[in-house]
């Protein structure tokens, strides 16, 4: 499986682009801009990809403010956990908090389920809840490739912020030691924003979630 990273938008939000076997998914569309989503969707046509759907790791603004770009060229379904859609019901007024007038979705996305075993298309995910960050917020697992894409919950030396609705230190830090310090250490964390890191560094080395002795 190929990944590649654009940071977009006024947070530096990293949308992934995720290829195998001539087919693609689009994970956390935070473009802010036509020539933005024009770049990834270059890389679409150039190594000729068939796209197949949108996942999103949670609904903040500025991990789905993308989609009406995706949506506006690709009929593609959008999956994202059921465990709590307040952030996708409310993303206007979510946006707003940050200076955003933007309309609400008139769809509700398909459920992305919490299982070790979901596939579409050539893809096959370890879907792993992990909130804390977020009440909707899940990590996808790529056992074959040994790829976490961690979304907001973990970062390269850091953390997802807690301060917004739901956001819990104590279960984002449980989340973090439950569902993925768990991973094997080599297994390459693809986050929100920021750089790539691993399992292996962050148990060694991240500051705010420490192994229990």
């Amino acid at each position: 499986m190929d990944i590649t990273c654009f940071t977009v938008g006024p947070f530096a939000e990293n949308t992934y682009l995720l290829a195998e076997k001539g087919q693609a998914l689009i994970i956390d569309p935070g473009f802010s801009s036509q020539n933005e989503f024009n770049e990834l969707r270059s890389v679409l046509e150039e190594q000729d990809l068939t796209l197949l759907a949108v996942l999103l790791t949670h609904a903040h603004v500025d991990h789905v403010m993308g989609l009406p770009y995706v949506l506006s060229h690709f009929e593609v379904p959008v999956y994202l956990s059921d465990k709590d859609r307040y952030l996708w019901d409310n993303f206007s007024s979510q946006a707003a908090m940050f200076g955003f007038q933007v309309k609400g979705f008139d769809f509700n996305p398909r459920s992305l389920p919490i299982t070790e075993d979901w596939a579409i298309g050539p893809f096959e995910f370890d879907v792993r809840y992990t909130p804390g960050h977020a009440p909707d917020h899940l990590s996808l697992y790529h056992a074959k490739s040994g790829s976490l894409i961690a979304g907001d919950a973990l970062f390269k030396e850091g953390v997802g912020r807690t301060d917004l609705y739901k956001g819990d230190m104590n279960l984002l830090k449980e989340s973090i030691r439950e569902q993925l310090y768990v991973l094997p250490d080599e297994t390459r964390v693809y986050s929100g924003h920021g750089p790539e890191t691993t399992i292996g560094h962050e148990k060694e080395s991240n500051p705010f979630v420490k192994l229990e002795a």
